[in-house]
């Protein structure tokens, strides 16, 4: 099994992959079905000065994120069962495009 750094790693790379060449950070809303590997994905950036907009192209990332997300949640499942706290279902990942660092902030259900 891979380190969560590494899903980490690439989980920013796809979206790197697909931000304008304007952009100062990258954004995706992910919601994941909890019974199964699908979810739902939008890509926002933000761009030099500060303006919000839509990713317009996205290529494949959506097939790519969902594989990494869901190996992600898999890990968390495989290495954390003795927690008793609930597993996200969804997340706002956010990448600096200048600085490469990455930020996830995980969703649960209350």
């Amino acid at each position: 099994m891979r380190s969560d750094q590494e899903i980490y790693n690439d989980i920013g790379s796809v979206l790197l992959s697909i931000s304008p060449s304007d952009a100062s950070k990258i954004i995706l809303c992910a919601t994941l079905d909890p019974a199964s590997d699908c979810g739902e994905f939008t890509y926002d950036y933000v761009d030099k000065s500060g303006s919000q907009h839509w990713v317009t192209e996205t290529s494949n990332a959506s097939e790519q994120l969902l594989d990494l997300l869901v190996e992600l949640r898999n890990y968390f499942l495989a290495n954390f069962k003795s927690q008793e706290k609930p597993f996200w279902h969804g997340c706002e990942v956010t990448v600096d495009v200048e600085t490469l660092k990455i930020h996830i902030d995980f969703k649960y259900n209350n």
